[in-house]
């Protein structure tokens, strides 16, 4: 079974919060912080994380409750292709709700960004987390 999450955000929003030095180290993973700050926080890209973790809170069907933003990372690999990392109680949730793999996609404009993320339920096999 499949589930679908999907958010949407200003980028003037974000930006107004990234004012806030404390909001990218509250809602970014180490690893997620680290990608972004070598490439100097763009906000488009602030965002799109920030959209990534609503919609996987949507498509696990919780909202953001039981778990920190922060352990749910939007990382990319050497191809540029986003991907979930999952830590924490995000990670016993989705495994507890038996959600086994994620993917997503993440896009953004002058003034919005958005995410999409695509959950399923796990099989015998395990979790792919």
């Amino acid at each position: 079974m499949h589930s679908i999450g999907l958010d949407l955000t200003e980028l003037e929003r974000i930006e107004q919060s990234m004012k806030n030095p404390r909001f990218c180290m509250r809602i970014l993973g180490k690893e997620e912080y680290s990608q972004l700050q070598r490439r100097g926080f763009p906000v488009q890209s602030v965002a799109a994380s920030f959209c990534a973790k609503e919609a996987f809170a949507k498509a696990i069907g919780t909202g953001v409750r039981g778990f920190r933003l922060a352990e749910v990372q939007l990382l990319r690999e050497t191809t540029g292709k986003p991907y979930l990392r999952l830590a924490g109680k995000a990670k016993a949730l989705a495994e507890k709700l038996g959600y086994a793999e994620f993917s997503v996609s993440v896009t953004h404009s002058r003034a919005y960004a958005s995410a999409v993320v695509l959950a399923q339920r796990g099989t015998a096999d395990g979790f792919k987390l």
